[in-house]
């Protein structure tokens, strides 16, 4: 369980690193007049909490009930979509400026992280231990 873990902390550290610092640049650099409802630092902080806690609760259900990892991921997914609509609520409901670049500021670092979940989700299910 713990070999799980660490062979996803490396990555998952890396990879989140990286793509903020790339976010922060691109948007120093392309949009430095748009005014974002919330703070990078937040968004981020969404996405690493909520991608770090769903591989942690698959681990656990991987290794307590392995037939069901695959369905807990499918529920984590869908409580993480609901997260995040509930997230960009307060955005969504004060009808700022510059809600397109607001909600791109957002899904595009979801759909990544999405994605990194996904890759190291099927590499848990297919580790049949």
């Amino acid at each position: 369980m713990k070999r799980q873990i660490t062979r996803f902390i490396i990555p998952f550290v890396i990879f989140s690193l990286v793509l903020y610092l790339l976010h922060f640049f691109l948007l120093q650099f392309i949009l430095p007049e748009v005014t974002f409802y919330y703070s990078l630092l937040s968004i981020y902080l969404f996405h690493v909490l909520a991608t770090f806690v769903i591989y942690l609760f698959l681990v656990y259900i991987h290794f307590n009930f392995i037939d069901y990892t695959g369905y807990a991921f499918m529920g984590a997914s869908l409580i993480k979509m609901m997260a995040a609509i509930v997230f960009l609520l307060p955005m969504l409901l004060n009808r700022t400026e510059d809600t397109f670049q607001n909600i791109l500021s957002f899904f595009i670092p979801y759909f990544l992280f999405l994605f990194f979940e996904t890759f190291f989700a099927i590499r848990l299910i297919n580790n049949k231990q």
